[in-house]
């Protein structure tokens, strides 16, 4: 997949990289990357939630009335869930949502999403960006110019580089990620990818490395 290198005012640079068909022109697997939103989703929940059982809740212990001969129901307790302030039956308890993927499964979802946004042109690359300061207006200057300033955007730098992230991280429906941290719900949240020369770079030599 030949896609051109643009400059940060939007132009093409006259240089393009070929991106690895094995990533980005694999045919998307759906349901693979259904499950690892679902994970990714599912282990973002604290799952703190927690209710007072009849032995937690408030009250007094004492029988309410005796056992037999009142003519009515059996009754214990205060506690009792029949009764408000009572304890809740069956209620939630702490857990964790978050369930294993196996790795392969993992990347065959990350690459369906990115093969995905390669089939909607909505993969960018522009080259290297380098900040003196951390400047949000100067970078979002950029992002117009590349024609993603009003799209949900997902930027991806090769490596930790404090200056761009602190310029673009105050930018609405704008967010960086290094390349190791990319997953597949920042793929398929994103309605545009926008990687860096160095970082499609990467993908290149990968390429060249399985070969």
């Amino acid at each position: 997949m030949q896609v051109d290198i643009l400059n940060i005012a939007g132009a093409k640079t006259g240089r393009t990289i070929e991106l690895p068909e094995e990533i980005f022109g694999a045919e998307p697997n759906t349901h693979v990357v259904y499950l690892a939103v679902k994970q990714y989703l599912a282990a973002q929940r604290q799952g703190t939630h927690k209710v007072k059982t009849r032995a937690e809740a408030n009250g007094s212990s004492k029988k309410l009335v005796k056992q037999k001969g009142t003519g009515g129901a059996r009754k214990g307790n205060l506690r009792s869930p029949i009764y408000k302030g009572g304890g809740t039956i069956f209620g939630p308890k702490p857990h964790l949502y978050d369930f294993k993927l196996n790795r392969k499964v993992k990347d065959l979802a990350k690459i369906s999403a990115l093969s995905a946004k390669a089939k909607e042109n909505a993969i960018v690359i522009v080259e290297d960006i380098t900040m003196e300061a951390p400047k949000s207006k100067q970078f979002a200057g950029i992002l117009k110019s590349l024609q993603v300033g009003d799209k949900k955007t997902l930027f991806v730098i090769p490596e930790d580089n404090d200056n761009v992230y602190l310029s673009l991280r105050n930018i609405p429906g704008v967010q960086g990620s290094l390349l190791s941290d990319v997953n597949t719900y920042d793929i398929v949240n994103a309605k545009v990818v926008v990687f860096t020369e160095s970082v499609a770079r990467i993908f290149s030599e990968e390429e060249v490395a399985e070969a």
